[in-house]
């Protein structure tokens, strides 16, 4: 049999020399890269000082209970408002929006300053919580505290208003009781309407709400009252500023989202509720036709690509004929030729499909679908039949190595403990702060603004110095050096969790090449394969590679928390008009994308080249970048239609498991139509399963994939080392021996 060795071999490196020794994967091997397996080890104290620290100086009841003006908890069993679990806010304004679900405090008050407007203090974010300071006024050289009368006033209260009451109507009516329990604690009615209001001892209203995560909402289609303010009532708050009660609309229409998401959550919950049996049962159908089908592949691997081929194209086929089906049912019925646009966003979806020209956008993507894979089809019919013959190898090797197809469980359940600790520590930083309190004073007191302590600010030096001055709670904050790192803190939390979850993909990767390339370079299959492959490989990986797999994980961690910053950066801009800077920041993105696959691609090849040689990481990448680009054509030929027949098997296992969920939640099969529970949306479970299946599909065909991409280097390998004769056999099998010859009889014909 010929040498079949491109003219382009100098360019792209030296190819492998004939080595009678060579029987496989090394076992006489050693430590590489070290230093970088330092750094890991080092990193992980670090992380764990880390998550230790915020451990330490985090709370994270400040997640499930809110907290007050003065920065005390609501609803917490053992201080004065154990009684009082909803936090309830005077001003709907500044209060009411979707964000305060994330904040532990309402937005920051705001400063005076003389004989300028109001300047705003920024708003506390709990990821990264970071105390930003205070503003400067424009004529003083010294931060202005908030005015404590100014502040948008959140106090803990037994439950939220039932009713539509102005403070104004209720002074004066046996309501005032009821109203009172809304205002601060303490309050007295001594007080003027006006300096009441000015002061924010109470609410200027109050409207009906119900309670969301422990905070009082308005209940906006409970009452009319809540929209129709009618009169504009204002007042003075002393300070030159009118505020209208007609601003309540504008708080209620952000807080009318709020609501809607909440009764969106407990619909899909109570729905999750009575389904997820059927869900497991489900995923469980999901994992047989998933293990069945890997094992078919084993025995009738040329039949079973055909069937899924034509599965696929059936099932796309009828999913076509179900949406041109609903579309022509619907023609005519009342309200069925309203636009989408028009419809605009609800929150029960069953609406959209009522409508004409939803099928026909689900009718139109699924013919383009179908349209693209049957070109593809048609255009690679004879690669077929050559990935086929690779496929087939493929699942001799997984029939001989089982034990491969439980690996995933091994990589999921370490990536399960990365995203426990990340998310763990996460919470932990973002709740870290502490409540700071500054001394307020209405007088030229030199020590206004000044940090204090409430309990022992009332015996002070302080105390006597300003008689008149109060030790308040300011905000959320910090100002320790440890407060000021929380931010870099966040960002190496992000960065050690993409690092370490890359390095368990590494550890998979690496024990999966090792065992499958154990079988392609047992020349006598399967009397040559070592006892244990697959353990033999992970021992390997981590006693000599650890290293290598950090190099590779930290190039790509480095990657990923760039594009995440970029992402940060895009959100921010977003407001911004500067054309320039969002095309700049827009093809910045897209270059760290395709980097980013690049280096996966890269990674994923070098994995490979460490399981077999042993070598490190650089050297490791350069030899498989360098056989792949001797290869370039076989490359393209074989190892993305093999892809591309997987992605196929995943659409045909989903789908499958999808229309059986379809049928079954929807109650049209008549069997079990009792059976199936009463939903509010039906896509809810259906939905679930769809994913699921796809990522337990993903999970399975994951080790073929892998097995495929290691055969196929090992395969270039063999083609560079032997030439086929009695001298120096090839250590392929028969099968690929056939589709050596098809590839060679190819290429002599073009």
């Amino acid at each position: 049999m010929g040498d079949e060795r491109p003219h382009y071999y100098g360019k792209h490196g030296t190819p492998q020399k004939y080595d009678p020794t060579f029987k496989g994967p090394i076992y006489n091997r050693g430590c590489t890269d070290v230093i970088c397996c330092v750094f890991l080890l080092l990193a992980i104290v670090g992380y764990v000082a880390v998550g230790i620290i915020a451990w330490t100086h985090g709370d994270p009841r400040k997640v499930i209970y809110p907290t007050d003006s003065r920065g005390e908890f609501c609803g917490q069993k053992g201080t004065k408002n154990e009684n009082k679990p909803y936090l309830f806010y005077f001003n709907i304004v500044k209060c009411a929006s979707p964000l305060v679900l994330l904040e532990f405090q309402c937005p920051t008050p705001q400063v005076t300053c003389p004989h300028h407007s109001l300047f705003p203090l920024p708003t506390f974010h709990p990821f990264p919580p970071v105390n930003v300071g205070w503003d400067l006024c424009p004529e003083r050289s010294v931060p202005t505290p908030p005015n404590p009368f100014l502040l948008p006033a959140q106090i803990c209260v037994e439950k939220c208003p039932d009713r539509y009451l102005t403070y104004l109507n209720a002074r004066s009516s046996r309501d005032f009781e009821y109203y009172k329990q809304f205002c601060v604690p303490g309050f007295k009615d001594n007080k003027g309407v006006a300096e009441v209001l000015r002061d924010g001892d109470c609410p200027a209203v109050l409207i009906p709400s119900k309670p969301l995560a422990r905070r009082c909402f308005p209940a906006i289609h409970a009452h009319k009252g809540v929209l129709m303010v009618g009169n504009e009532t204002t007042y003075e708050d002393g300070h030159g500023s009118r505020k209208n009660i007609t601003d309540l609309v504008e708080g209620a229409k952000k807080a009318n989202g709020v609501l809607e998401a909440r009764q969106l959550a407990m619909r899909i919950f109570e729905d999750y509720t009575v389904s997820w049996y059927w869900i497991i049962i489900g995923l469980v159908i999901a994992m047989a036709m998933s293990l069945l089908f890997i094992i078919l592949l084993r025995f009738l691997a040329g039949i079973m690509v055909w069937v899924m081929i034509i599965m696929v194209i059936l099932v796309l086929g009828y999913g076509i004929f179900h949406c041109y089906m609903e579309y022509s049912r619907l023609r005519g019925e009342a309200g069925s030729d309203v636009s989408l646009v028009d419809l605009g966003f609800q929150t029960d979806f069953r609406v959209y499909l009522h409508l004409r020209q939803t099928w026909l956008a689900f009718m139109i993507i699924l013919s383009i679908l179908e349209v693209i894979i049957i070109l593809l089809l048609i255009f690679l019919r004879k690669r077929i039949l050559i990935a086929i013959a690779l496929i087939k190898e493929a699942s001799r090797a997984v029939g001989y190595v089982m034990c491969s197809l439980l690996y995933p469980l091994v990589t999921f359940f370490l990536l399960c403990l990365c995203i426990a600790y990340w998310a763990s520590t996460a919470v932990f930083l973002s709740t870290s702060n502490e409540a700071v309190y500054k001394i307020f004073d209405d007088s030229s007191c030199s020590l206004t603004a000044k940090t204090c302590n409430p309990e022992t600010f009332p015996s002070s030096n302080e105390s006597r110095l300003c008689p008149n001055a109060r030790c308040q709670f300011a905000f959320y904050g910090g100002e320790s050096g440890y407060h000021r790192a929380l931010l870099g803190l966040q960002i190496f939390n992000a960065f050690m969790f993409f690092w370490l979850a890359n390095f368990v993909l590494a550890l998979g990767q690496v024990t999966l090449a090792g065992a499958f390339a154990s079988y392609y370079w047992a020349l006598r299959k399967p009397d040559d394969l070592p006892a244990f492959p697959l353990f033999s490989a992970f021992g390997r990986a981590l006693r000599y590679h650890t290293g290598s797999l950090a190099f590779g994980a930290l190039i790509l961690a480095i990657v990923q928390i760039i594009r995440v910053i970029l992402e940060y950066l895009d959100q921010r801009l977003k407001a911004a008009e500067n054309k320039f800077a969002k095309c700049l920041m827009t093809c910045l993105k897209c270059c760290f994308w395709c980097l980013e696959k690049f280096i996966k691609f890269l990674n994923r090849n070098a994995y490979i080249m460490i399981a077999i040689y042993g070598t490190n990481f650089c050297t490791s990448a350069r030899n498989a970048f360098f056989l792949l680009m001797r290869n370039i054509i076989r490359v393209a030929v074989l190892d993305k239609v093999t892809d591309f027949l997987f992605l196929l098997g995943k659409l045909l296992i989903v789908g499958s498991v999808g229309i059986l969920a379809f049928f079954f939640f929807t109650h049209r099969i008549r069997i079990v139509q009792d059976t199936a529970p009463p939903l509010n949306y039906y896509w809810v479970p259906i939905l679930t399963v769809i994913v699921g299946s796809y990522l337990i599909a993903h999970g399975f065909f994951s080790v073929y994939g892998m097995c495929v991409d290691t055969l196929f280097l090992c395969f270039l390998e063999d083609l560079e080392r032997n030439d086929g004769s009695a001298e120096r056999p090839y250590f392929m099998s028969s099968t690929l021996k056939k589709l050596l010859n098809k590839t060679n009889k190819k290429a002599a014909e073009s």
